[in-house]
């Protein structure tokens, strides 16, 4: 299973840890801070992302969701100390709209699975979060400072995080080049507009995103930001309207 997670780095106290055997392509990020670190989404739950992040910090670790969906909560069971937002407590005490049939036939579609993996051990994460999270918290891990975005659309209580300082966005789900998807009946396609007014605003040096290519530049923001409002301007931003192409991303709605 040690192939299992591909690591990148950003700078020398941010790294990416990466799930490119399965579809979705997942990236979940360690920010080392002087006091201590914080990682993004804690992946599929496939492989231990712990064994991974304890080789790339020496600190207490304290894990956020972006939201509460199944490939972004995988391994939280190893992480007591957990960040969630307000808005998504009640999929972290059993009211999580999936059954558990259709997340491990998510688990399975289309990855390369390791061997002897037994998706029938697959657990949906549950549980009480140390710190609940409201727009524009801030997460302070000493030298480093996050504010919380919180950034409705893709699900209730999705949040990006705006590192100002480095210029970073780290978008979840909101933002990535692919299929975004607005279609479930939890998402929201005018609040996804919302999200995506607000975070073009800001001044991006670098995307980070969960899913799919790195290579993902700033201006993205303002063409999917753009394209929303067209949408919206045509009467089309709602669901059951299909997919809508823009060349290196889609929205499926």
């Amino acid at each position: 299973m040690n192939d299992w997670f591909t690591i990148d780095q950003v700078d020398k106290e941010t790294y990416i840890i990466s799930e490119y055997r399965h579809w979705e392509e997942t990236h979940c990020y360690l920010l080392n801070g002087s006091e201590y670190s914080l990682l993004i989404d804690t992946g599929l739950g496939i492989c231990n992302i712990y064994n991974e992040v304890i080789n790339l910090t020496d600190k207490q670790i304290a894990a956020v969701a972006t939201h509460i969906h199944w490939d972004h909560i995988g391994d939280h069971k190893y992480f007591p100390d957990f960040y969630a937002h307000e808005e998504e407590l009640n999929w972290l005490s059993g009211e999580f709209p999936l059954t558990m049939e259709q997340i491990k036939e998510m688990v399975v579609d289309r990855c390369d699975l390791p061997e002897g993996y037994d998706v029938n051990n697959y657990e949906f994460f549950q549980g009480t979060p140390t710190k609940v999270l409201k727009d524009n918290d801030v997460i302070d891990m000493g030298n480093r400072c996050i504010q919380v975005l919180h950034t409705p659309g893709h699900s209730p209580g999705h949040m990006c995080f705006w590192e100002k300082e480095r210029g970073y966005l780290f978008t979840g789900d909101l933002v990535y080049k692919d299929t975004l998807f607005a279609y479930f009946p939890s998402t929201d396609p005018k609040a996804y507009l919302t999200s995506l007014e607000r975070i073009s605003t800001l001044p991006v040096k670098r995307v980070l995103p969960a899913h799919h290519s790195l290579k993902i530049q700033p201006e993205i923001l303002i063409r999917m930001r753009d394209a929303f409002r067209q949408l919206q301007n045509e009467g089309k931003l709602h669901h059951g309207n299909g997919t809508f192409n823009y060349g290196d991303w889609s929205v499926w709605l």
